[in-house]
């Protein structure tokens, strides 16, 4: 190593710190929905040789993108300036989909371009024909309509081009709201830019590259433990999509191979053996396959790799042309994105059923009713047309082997209450946890929760689309599946609440409500050998009712259900235990 062991560690936080910065600068600047939550955008670094430096995002479709997207800003820029700002989110130039907005500062010292700071922010309009960002009927990227920015100037010496934005004011829903996101994009990735211009003067150029050959080397090393630790061989997992009425009735099957490599410290995520893009905007883009992939093995191996070019060494994902996850040929559709939440979850569970000890079961994915794009108007401001996008919803995550899955551990935050209601003239009237949704097994999935909101005044459209309907979260080595979302409308007294159809359209009116019993997270382990004292909790606090801990986990009680009298029955508790698994 040419640089000191210390001095590593310093510079490596002081860059982490940097994206942390940006990220802190977004979240309260941002003027949408979407940037009011951690999980709505992304920050990070790379170099001038587009090798990802340090990320942080809670979305793993955003996490490990950045590197193709500044590939695409040095390819098609030769002439890049200080001061320059791109805005880019072409998803065939290195972007995930069409509503992902990014903000490209290129860095220089000394004339000599040394890094890039990318923003990222998902938006709820990106001037589609529909204003959901996530529209699954449209046949091709003219059908979908979204403005395509191919990673364009948006700012010379830090200076808006107005032609750029007022191309953008002209065709999106909500053009203040747009521009002000757009405003703390670039705010972000000028704080980037300030930071890290602060560091190559302190340290000089030379140090920070032989800083960052250093730090890739570590992280690779980190990476190729982590690799070692894992038995030689194969698996082939097998997932699934919802189906999508006319186009794919049956379902997206998904086949994704995982073969571990100790020997030569490399994990392969071979995805080539799945179906041709479809006319639709389910296809998913290069970057949003590799970034789900490459996040759900980080995730299975354990915590403490630092997640770079560096460590992405150790990791090999093949893709092929012309492929539903893979690289969609244009112009294919890429607007929903969908995809890449299955892709993850399958990845992970595919591991742990290869490699017990590592991976997790599937975790419920971030879709339905309470993840709508509510359109409307708001009377509290003159009537003000609305456009934004709700989390009320959770995606509760997965078990793995040593922790239960957590209703708040999943990669999205949720949207606050009472924020939402400031925000948005909706009102919630119901978010709970789901009792006996969650997967069950020695270490159980997190328990699904149910929303329900309706307009506050007036008429309140939402669009949606909705996984797990058909094909709930699996579980993984003999672990359960959790319950299926059901995406739902009622009345306010919820005496005619209707299961409606996973994607949709739906107006309301005053009084009525639309809301999802959300699916759980796959468990992990044979829920017969979870810790009786375990369950007891469980049914304490309202996850699993006392028939579902009889019949599924086979422990008996003595005692009421008061709290401190409920007991586990451990003779009862004992034989039902020796008595064969009804799951």
């Amino acid at each position: 190593m040419r640089t000191d062991p210390i001095l590593l560690a310093v510079l490596a936080d002081r860059l982490a710190g940097a994206v942390r910065e940006m990220g802190r600068s977004l979240l309260r600047t941002g003027s949408s929905g979407m940037l009011a939550r951690e999980s709505g955008f992304s920050c990070a670094v790379t170099t001038e040789a587009n090798d990802l430096v340090a990320t942080t995002s809670a979305s793993p479709g955003q996490l490990f993108g950045a590197q193709l997207m500044s590939e695409s800003l040095t390819e098609l820029h030769p002439d890049l300036a200080d001061g320059d700002a791109y805005l880019h989110n072409d998803p065939y130039l290195g972007n995930s989909h069409p509503a992902d907005h990014t903000v490209l500062v290129p860095i220089f010292h000394d004339g000599e371009h040394v890094f890039t700071a990318l923003a990222k922010a998902h938006q709820a309009d990106a001037g589609a024909a529909d204003p959901f960002s996530g529209q699954l009927h449209t046949s091709d990227v003219y059908h979908d309509g979204a403005l395509i920015f191919p990673c364009v100037r948006i700012q010379r010496d830090r200076a808006d081009v107005d032609d750029m934005v007022r191309l953008c004011r002209a065709r999106i829903r909500r053009p203040d709201r747009w521009y002000a996101d757009y405003r703390g994009l670039v705010a972000a990735a000028r704080i980037g830019e300030t930071r890290l211009t602060e560091l190559c003067s302190r340290y000089g150029v030379r140090v920070v590259r032989d800083f960052l050959a250093d730090w890739f080397d570590y992280s690779e090393t980190r990476m190729a433990h982590a690799v070692e630790r894992l038995p030689a061989g194969t698996v082939t997992g097998y997932g699934a999509h919802d189906p999508v009425d006319g186009v794919l009735p049956d379902g997206i099957p998904l086949n994704v191979t995982v073969t571990a490599d100790p020997a030569d410290a490399r994990i392969t995520v071979d995805l080539r053996d799945n179906i041709d893009c479809v006319p639709a905007g389910l296809n998913e883009s290069e970057a949003r396959t590799v970034s789900s992939t490459v996040a759900a093995v980080f995730a299975s191996l354990g915590p403490g790799i630092p997640a770079n070019s560096g460590s992405f060494r150790r990791v090999r994902v093949l893709l092929r042309d012309n492929c539903i996850i893979g690289r969609p040929a244009f112009p294919h559709s890429v607007s929903a994105a969908t995809l890449a939440d299955r892709l993850a979850v399958t990845t992970e569970r595919t591991i742990a059923d290869g490699w017990d000890g590592f991976g997790a079961g599937e975790a419920a994915t971030g879709l339905g009713p309470g993840y709508a794009v509510v359109t409307g108007v708001d009377r509290r401001r003159g009537h003000e047309p609305v456009t934004d996008q709700l989390h009320l919803g959770s995606r509760s995550s997965a078990a793995t082997s040593t922790t239960d899955g957590l209703v708040t551990g999943g990669p999205t935050a949720r949207d606050s209450v009472e924020l939402v209601e400031l925000r948005l003239p909706i009102r919630v009237e119901e978010v709970r946890v789901r009792q006996d949704s969650e997967g069950a097994g020695r270490r159980r999935g997190a328990p699904g929760l149910t929303v329900r909101y309706g307009p506050k005044w007036d008429e309140l459209t939402a669009s949606y689309t909705t996984d797990d309907v058909s094909f709930p979260p699996h579980g993984a080595q003999g672990g359960g599946a959790a319950a299926r979302t059901v995406p739902f409308r009622s009345d306010r007294d919820r005496t005619d609440e209707t299961e409606i159809a996973p994607i949709g359209r739906v107006e309301l009116a005053p009084g009525e409500l639309i809301g999802q019993h959300h699916a759980g997270g796959g468990g992990y382990g044979d829920p017969r050998t979870r810790e009786p004292e375990r369950v007891l909790d469980d049914v304490l606090a309202g996850i699993v009712s006392i028939d579902r801990a009889i019949e599924i986990y086979r422990v008996a009680f003595a005692g009421t259900g008061v709290r401190g009298t409920l007991v586990v029955d451990e003779a009862a508790t004992a034989r039902l235990r020796g008595a064969p698994n009804p799951v």
